[in-house]
């Protein structure tokens, strides 16, 4: 199946994000640590072009650490300052400025050398929808500035939010690319939330689901599920877990509406343990 979702406000966004390149000194590029290459959008190679950039995985909390260790040292190998947060406990977040200053340091030395005094970073933070901007901008500000959800676009301006002294944001909203040429890195995003459950048929995700964890995690599988491995057809699986957590529609017939909803509820809710859906050896 090909996802596409390019709704109007992306595409406004685009054009925004690059006439305000020039106001900014650095691009915050939020990306979901769970899929740090998934959740990149190739589109900002092309907008952002050689502005200093600071990679922040964000929702680390969420992701297999010992992958998150494997992608910042894969991103810095590639020259791209890296750091991971979790933007809902505030973890980390003090090294987003710290990141900054130490990527702007070249910056602020040739300032300093022309007699002129460092202002505050003022940076503008994109990424795709639900990567979680507006959480972090509110956690960094301390006060709830941004609007915050946990379904994707929303966000739909640009605003200038002031963290302190030291730093000016420019929030966007999520922007996606119009196509994904991999259906794999589709259902990536929509196994996580950042693509609207509303066009995704959910049979489908929870099918990608459980193979991506027989694959990669298939002791979660075994202790959530209580199955080795997936049956062939996968139907069999379906109606082990509907007996198994009781999903039984009136008339007594196993319900796979409701047994989908549940295995995509349990990946993103942690139910079956912190995961990355994407794995540096995959992109070397």
């Amino acid at each position: 199946m090909t996802i596409q979702w390019f709704p109007g406000h992306m595409a406004k966004a685009r054009r925004q994000v690059t006439e305000n390149l020039k106001l900014v000194d650095i691009v915050f590029e939020l990306i979901d640590a769970r899929l740090p290459m998934s959740s990149r959008n190739p589109m900002l190679d092309e907008i952002i072009h050689q502005k200093n950039r600071l990679l922040i995985l964000n929702k680390a909390d969420m992701a297999d650490e010992v992958q998150t260790k494997k992608w910042i040292a894969y991103f810095e190998s590639k020259g791209h300052r890296a750091i991971a947060v979790n933007s809902l406990d505030s973890k980390g977040l003090k090294r987003v400025t710290k990141a900054a200053e130490e990527v702007l340091a070249e910056k602020w030395e040739r300032m300093r050398s022309k007699g002129l005094k460092p202002r505050a970073i003022r940076a503008m933070i994109v990424g795709i929808p639900n990567v979680g901007k507006s959480t972090m901008i509110n956690r960094l500000a301390k006060k709830n500035i941004a609007r915050t959800g946990n379904m994707p676009g929303v966000t739909r301006s640009q605003q200038w939010i002031k963290v302190g002294k030291q730093l000016e944001l420019l929030d966007t909203p999520g922007i996606l690319w119009p196509k994904f040429e991999d259906p794999r890195v589709g259902y990536k995003l929509a196994v996580t939330g950042a693509i609207k459950d509303a066009i995704m048929n959910m049979d489908d995700l929870a099918i990608f689901g459980l193979q991506f964890l027989e694959e990669y995690y298939p002791k979660r599988l075994h202790e959530r599920y209580q199955i080795e491995g997936l049956t062939d057809p996968i139907v069999g699986t379906f109606d082990h877990i509907g007996r198994l957590r009781h999903m039984k529609s009136s008339g007594g017939e196993v319900d796979y509406e409701m047994i989908s909803e549940l295995i995509v509820r349990d990946i993103r809710n942690e139910h079956l343990g912190k995961l990355t859906f994407d794995f540096v050896e995959d992109f070397e």
